[in-house]
């Protein structure tokens, strides 16, 4: 069965299409009009081998907040959408990921519980400013959206770190190895992976 999804969300702030492929090889084509962000869901599907495409615009005149927030929003409903009833998938995923030296972990639950647990940033990262539109504290943002809006737990820490594009990135790459060995399948598992029956 295939596990795809297709979100779309107009608001008077922004519009968002996000399509994704569970089941791909990574291919990407990212579109948010904000350069770093797009950068950065590159390397989520780059590295997560989900395929993504995301056409977002939005009022970024004002401040970059409301696309980059309401497209997380769409990343995790879709990733819900396709993930169907959860069946045969290893629902637990971590990694550890450098860049340089910023070093993140990620550990996630497909659980059907939102949830984020997110530690290490600084307040020098929450405050810079990233590639002239991205602040550091929309990292935290864009992982709460996803994890509320997939139904996932998420813990997120960043171990170590100087540049404020190594960490931003480390994390996404983080998220995205553990996203990928959670959503995969497992051949062992044919049932929902869960002693309730249900995620």
């Amino acid at each position: 069965m295939s596990r795809t999804a297709r979100i779309e969300r107009a608001t008077s702030e922004s519009s968002v299409v996000v399509e994704i492929n569970l089941d791909g090889t990574g291919q990407t084509d990212i579109s948010t009009t904000v350069p770093f962000y797009d950068h950065m869901l590159t390397a989520l599907g780059r590295h997560s081998l989900i395929d993504l495409t995301v056409r977002a615009t939005g009022d970024t005149e004002i401040d970059v907040h409301h696309t980059v927030e309401d497209t997380a929003i769409c990343i995790g409903e879709a990733l819900r959408a396709a993930l169907g009833d959860k069946r045969g998938i290893r629902r637990f995923g971590e990694a550890s990921v450098p860049l340089d030296e910023a070093l993140a972990h990620a550990v996630v639950d497909i659980s059907g519980r939102p949830y984020l647990v997110h530690e290490g940033e600084s307040e020098a990262f929450i405050h810079h400013l990233i590639g002239g539109h991205f602040t550091g504290s929309m990292v935290r943002h864009v992982l709460e959206a996803i994890a509320y809006h997939a139904g996932i737990c998420l813990h997120v820490r960043v171990l170590a770190g100087r540049d404020p594009h190594h960490i931003a990135e480390a994390e996404f790459k983080a998220l995205a190895r553990a996203l990928r060995a959670a959503v995969e399948d497992d051949p062992h598992v044919e049932t929902i992976p869960s002693t309730k029956g249900s995620l």
